[in-house]
């Protein structure tokens, strides 16, 4: 998809999660490029870069980019049970309310309870034991 990114940050293979808008983009001739096509909370990265570019108050430098994202692959901890490449699954944060090392794996940036996923690779056993006794897989989403 295409949308507008600031000059500064417009490179190809640039990851950045969409947090929404400001309200100076409620106004602006863009925002049907720039924000609208984005949803909150997601993780894009960036395929492509092109050369037009257009002013914006808001980036730093006063210039956006047109760019074409995609959402970007994400890795997370999955059941094993469930950790099958190419298969598609409905995204569980797992029943936990305790602080570890692999909480944001457990509970990844970009990806919500019950999103449908697909299960791009499986990258074998969690990095750290689980400290509930689950038994995880470390995958990469999209």
């Amino acid at each position: 998809m295409i949308t507008l990114i600031g000059k500064n940050l417009a490179e190809k293979g640039l990851k950045f999660v969409h947090y929404g808008s400001s309200a100076e983009c409620d106004e602006c001739r863009f925002k049907s490029t720039c924000i609208d096509p984005l949803e909150e909370g997601r993780v894009y990265i960036v395929m492509d870069v092109k050369d037009t570019e257009h002013p914006c108050p808001i980036h730093e430098g006063g210039k956006v980019k047109v760019v074409e994202v995609e959402r970007a692959e994400i890795e997370a901890i999955v059941d094993s049970k469930k950790a099958f490449e190419g298969s598609m699954i409905l995204f569980e944060h797992p029943d936990c309310e305790k602080e570890c090392t692999m909480r944001d794996l457990c509970f990844p940036e970009g990806i919500y309870e019950g999103d449908k996923c697909n299960i791009v690779k499986n990258l074998g056993k969690s990095p750290n034991k689980c400290i509930n006794g689950l038994n995880l897989r470390l995958v990469l989403l999209k």
